[in-house]
C-alpha cells in the first residue's frame, strides 16, 4: 500500500488532516557540538540514550543492568494543536541481570510528551517517561528507575573523553550514504549508587545515537557490542544482517561470528550468545553473564531481543567487560 502526502479521517462531524512527516537526512557534513547535542533531536524519526554496564554488590556478586530511553517522531503528524496530538513518544527500558535469579529481569514504560508525563529536552540532556529519568547534571550522569521488582538510582562519572562513532559522529548503518545515524559513546564511566536500595559500584557504558532511517535494504537486525576494556580503552563493533544470517553491512575492518548460541525456553527464539568480535586492532571472546537475558519488549517497541553482560577475553585471558545486543532474530527489526 502507497503512503500519501496527506490522509484524512473522519470522526463524526469532523475531519482530521495527517500531513506526512518529512525527516531531515544525516550527512558527513553536519558536526556533532556539545553540550548541544547531548540533548534530543525531535525532527529526526529516532533516537536514543542507551546506558549499559556491570555492577557489584557489597558481597562481591556481579550483576548486569541496561536502562534505554527512545524518542520516536511518527510517520504522520496532525495540525491539531492539542497537547495530546502525538508528536512524539518516549519509551524506555530497564533490565537486572542476576545470575542468582536465573533469568533476566526487566520493565518497560512509554508515553507520549503530553503534560509533562514524558518528554526529551532540547540543549540538553534530560529524558524521562513518569518517574523514569536519565539526566546530565554537571558532568555527571543519573538514572532513576523505579521498575516492578527492581530499581536504579545510579550516578555515572566519565573517567575518558567521548567517542565520536564512524566518521567525526556520521555511523554508517549501510551500502547508501542515507544509511547513517549520528552516533557518539561515553565508555569507561564509574557507576556508583544503589540497586533495588543496596549499594552497588561498577562501570558503564553510554550512548546516544539518533537517525531518520536507520535499517539498510535487506537487513533485518544487528549485533553490536560496547566493551569497557581493562586497560582503559574502549571497543564498539557491529554488523548489519540479513534473513540468511549473513553480514550485510559492517564497518571496514569488523566481523562478529557466533560460537556458541541459546535457545529461549519462552519464545522459542535462539541467539548466538557467545561471538568473536575482530576489528583492525583487537580480536575478542565474547562470554555472556548468564545465558538467559531475552528482553521481551512486545508492549513498547513491539519486539524481542537479546541483550546481555559479557565478559572479553583475548588469547584465553579476562580483557574487559560490556555488553552485547542481538535483535531481529524474533522477527526483522522495524525502527
Amino acid at each position: 500500500m502507497k503512503r500519501r502526502a496527506f490522509l484524512t479521517v473522519g470522526l463524526g462531524y469532523g475531519v482530521l488532516a495527517f500531513a506526512q512527516t518529512k525527516y531531515p537526512e544525516v550527512t558527513p557534513r553536519r558536526s556533532l557540538q556539545f553540550p548541544r547535542d547531548h540533548g534530543a533531536h525531535p525532527d529526526y524519526r529516532q533516537e536514543w540514550w542507551y546506558v549499559t554496564g556491570w555492577l557489584k554488590t557489597q558481597a562481591g556478586a556481579d550483576l548486569g543492568f541496561q536502562v534505554t530511553f527512545f524518542r520516536a517522531r511518527p510517520d504522520y503528524e496532525s495540525a491539531n494543536p492539542s497537547a495530546f496530538a502525538p508528536r512524539q513518544v518516549i519509551l524506555a527500558h530497564a533490565a537486572l541481570a542476576d545470575p542468582r535469579h536465573g533469568r533476566l529481569r526487566h520493565d518497560e514504560r512509554a508515553a507520549r510528551t503530553a503534560l509533562d508525563l514524558a518528554g526529551a529536552r532540547q540543549g540538553e540532556m534530560k529524558v524521562w517517561v513518569d518517574d523514569w529519568s536519565l539526566e546530565l547534571v554537571d558532568g555527571k550522569y543519573k538514572a532513576r528507575i523505579a521498575a516492578r521488582d527492581f530499581s536504579f538510582d545510579l550516578e555515572f562519572t566519565p573517567r575518558v573523553p567521548l567517542v565520536l562513532q564512524g566518521q567525526n559522529g556520521f555511523s554508517r548503518k549501510g551500502p547508501k550514504e542515507e544509511e547513517a545515524s549520528y552516533y557518539y559513546s561515553r565508555p569507561q564511566l564509574d557507576v556508583q549508587g544503589t540497586a533495588s536500595g543496596n549499594p552497588v559500584t561498577g562501570t558503564a557504558w553510554l550512548d546516544h545515537e539518533w537517525s531518520s532511517q536507520y535499517m539498510s535494504a535487506g537487513a533485518t537486525g544487528w549485533d553490536w557490542c560496547g566493551i569497557n576494556l581493562d586497560g582503559g580503552g574502549s571497543l564498539m563493533a557491529f554488523r548489519m544482517r540479513g534473513r540468511d544470517g549473513n553480514t550485510v553491512f559492517a564497518p571496514p575492518g569488523v566481523s562478529i561470528e557466533p560460537l556458541r548460541t541459546w535457545k529461549s525456553p519462552r519464545t522459542g527464539v535462539e541467539y548466538p550468545v557467545s561471538v568473536s568480535v575482530t576489528t583492525n586492532q583487537e580480536s575478542l571472546v565474547l562470554q555472556p553473564l548468564m545465558d538467559d537475558q531475552e528482553l521481551d519488549a512486545r508492549a513498547s517497541t513491539g519486539t524481542i531481543y537479546w541483550e546481555g553482560a559479557v565478559t572479553a577475553w583475548r588469547d584465553k585471558v579476562p580483557a574487559g567487560k560490556g555488553y552485547l545486543e542481538l535483535t531481529g532474530y524474533w522477527r526483522p527489526m522495524k525502527l
